[in-house]
C-alpha cells in the first residue's frame, strides 16, 4: 500500500483530531504523533500513550485538527 505521506506532520509533532463519521457520531483523539499517521483506506496512526488507531475512511465525513504544545 502507498503512504499519501499525511500533510498534518507539517502543523506539529502532536496534534488533537476530532473524527465526524457519517452517521453524525464524532470522536476526538489527544496526543496523535503525527509522524506515525498512515493513510489509505484505513487510517492508522498512534497516540502519546502508545495505543494504535485504525480508522475506516470510508465512514468519514470530515477530520478537524488542533496543534498541540509538547
Amino acid at each position: 500500500m502507498i503512504d499519501l505521506k499525511s500533510s498534518v506532520s507539517g502543523v506539529s509533532e502532536y496534534v488533537t483530531k476530532i473524527i465526524h463519521f457519517k452517521d453524525g457520531v464524532k470522536r476526538t483523539f489527544y496526543g496523535v504523533k503525527t509522524k506515525t499517521i498512515n493513510q489509505g483506506q484505513f487510517t492508522k496512526f498512534e497516540l502519546k500513550d502508545g495505543r494504535f488507531i485504525l480508522v475506516n475512511d470510508e465512514n468519514v465525513l470530515c477530520i478537524e485538527i488542533f496543534k498541540e504544545e509538547k
